[in-house]
């Protein structure tokens, strides 16, 4: 590479960064620098390109880490940058390189991604594991592979039944058992524990209070979505009856959370779901203290126990409900926020309500997605396993 060349690069990657920058509030600064080294011109035009369109921001975060990714892998794999729109043989390269059986690769060391391949790939960062990727994991990034041709007004050969075919025998060949997002459901007994463990009165025990009870009651809210939540989405309903067959029982406080975009729901949609009785308390009495009346719910408070502006990230809400664990005496390895949304379905099993009235307060979009954890209740509580105990 001559000098004059390299300036040029070099001066390319400085523009990419800066026009990434438009994109702040989506993408951390020392990953926008990252992406400016693997995207190109198009690339970063078509991400503030979705920007504009109102695309999501985790959407957005996801598209522009896996376009990272497939960049890398291109440039790794091939030589090139990503050709738009991708052939089918480069497409099922991808899936080869990414599913693919550990025992044949033991007596064949061709067989999955080449080894120059994987180091290139691991001196980014960008990989981790020797082994195959989890299939969900190579359907996401096809998907968003596919997205992003779309948005350029290009067709795609995503569902060319070569590499549908390829996907499917990839798939049982890799043979990675499906892992649970969190090990452990945080169900009422748990959510109990960890609401002990945030008993005080300091701002931020009021805070981490209101949080996991929202998260849970609402029907256990993705933590993206309860960091995202801002106080426009909350709406006072009339308070409801204690119990719902005698209408002149004690009145508890009611409130809509008005959803928008989420990972399935679109945001001119009308979807809500309800907080009714203590978590409706418990988020009111955050917000007073607060003092926040517009934007973001769930804050962060910096070690003096200051409010700040910004809202929480998905991956602080995470934490919270590990440190929590963690003063509870829990093992945190075993929790995590999604153990809110697995906690909330389990509990209704448990609780003999109605798998369609729990879908409604989950907005789980497939019955068989949100029926698993009805299913686990039911099988340790069953008699089926129980034949000879």
């Amino acid at each position: 590479m001559t000098a004059e060349f390299g300036d040029l690069a070099n001066r390319g990657v400085v523009q990419r960064a800066e026009a990434l920058d438009a994109l702040d509030s989506v993408l951390p600064f020392d990953r926008r620098d990252f992406l400016a080294e693997l995207l190109t011109d198009d690339d970063v035009a078509t991400l503030r390109h979705l920007a504009k369109e109102g695309i999501g921001e985790n959407s957005l975060r996801a598209l522009a880490s896996d376009l990272g990714y497939l960049e890398a892998w291109s440039l790794a794999a091939t030589g090139q940058p990503l050709p738009w729109p991708a052939p089918e043989a480069l497409l099922i390269k991808f899936v080869a390189h990414h599913l693919w059986d550990p025992a044949r690769r033991e007596t064949d060391l061709a067989h999955g991604m080449p080894q120059d391949v994987a180091v290139a790939l691991k001196k980014q960062g960008l990989l981790r594991s020797d082994g195959p990727h989890a299939p969900s994991t190579v359907r996401r990034r096809l998907s968003s592979w596919s997205t992003l041709t779309k948005w350029r007004g290009l067709k795609g050969r995503f569902n060319a039944p070569g590499l549908q075919s390829a996907i499917k025998l990839a798939s049982r060949a890799s043979a990675r058992p499906r892992g649970r997002k969190s090990r452990k459901a945080v169900t009422a007994d748990i959510l109990a524990t960890l609401l002990k463990a945030c008993a005080g009165e300091k701002l931020v025990d009021v805070r981490d209070r209101a949080l996991l009870l929202t998260a849970f009651a609402s029907g256990g809210r993705r933590r993206s979505e309860v960091a995202a939540l801002r106080a426009e989405q909350l709406r006072d309903e009339d308070p409801v009856p204690v119990d719902p067959k005698d209408p002149d029982s004690e009145r508890l406080p009611c409130l809509s959370i008005h959803l928008g975009r989420t990972k399935t729901t679109q945001a001119d949609t009308d979807a809500f779901v309800l907080l009714i009785g203590r978590p409706v308390s418990a988020l009111k009495d955050w917000l007073e203290q607060a003092g926040i009346t517009e934007g973001a719910v769930f804050r962060g408070i910096d070690r003096w126990g200051n409010l700040e502006r910004r809202a929480l990230t998905p991956q602080a809400v995470n934490m919270i409900l590990k440190r929590r664990a963690a003063a509870a005496g829990l093992d945190t390895q075993l929790f995590s926020a999604h153990g809110l949304r697995a906690g909330y379905l389990t509990e209704t099993a448990r609780r003999g309500i109605p798998l369609v009235e729990a879908m409604q307060q989950s907005q789980h979009r497939s019955v068989q997605q949100a029926s698993r954890y009805y299913n686990d209740a039911e099988r340790q509580l069953g008699r089926a396993a129980r034949l000879i105990v």
